[in-house]
């Protein structure tokens, strides 16, 4: 299993509590300090099974400054992402094939169980 945390953010720390608290073996991935590749974010969509747009933060200041209100293609968002990864949403948790973004934390006993 993988997380995508945030340290700084308390939902996602919420939600590794959660998953060590069910014994769960996960490998922590600091996705501000280990940029993800297009391809790595494009795979994490695809598991979340949601389009790019909806893994956006919209009320993140970079997304509103640089982003905000333009026509862009699911390619262009997704490199905004790669570029400013403050915009993803957080936390995700990836368990196989499955993937869920954390937010309740409760969430993620969705794919742990």
């Amino acid at each position: 299993m993988k997380i995508y945390h945030n340290p700084r953010c308390s939902k996602s720390k919420q939600t590794l509590n959660l998953i060590q608290e069910k014994g769960g073996n996960i490998e922590i991935i600091e996705y501000l300090k280990d940029n993800l590749s297009v391809i790595e974010l494009e795979e994490i969509i695809e598991k979340l099974r949601i389009s790019p747009i909806e893994l956006v933060r919209k009320k993140e200041q970079i997304w509103i400054d640089n982003y905000k209100g333009k026509d862009l293609t699911d390619k262009e968002i997704i490199e905004g992402m790669v570029k400013h990864p403050k915009i993803m949403e957080r936390p995700i948790v990836i368990n196989g094939e499955k993937a869920i973004i954390g937010r309740p934390p409760e969430n993620v006993l969705e794919i742990i169980n």
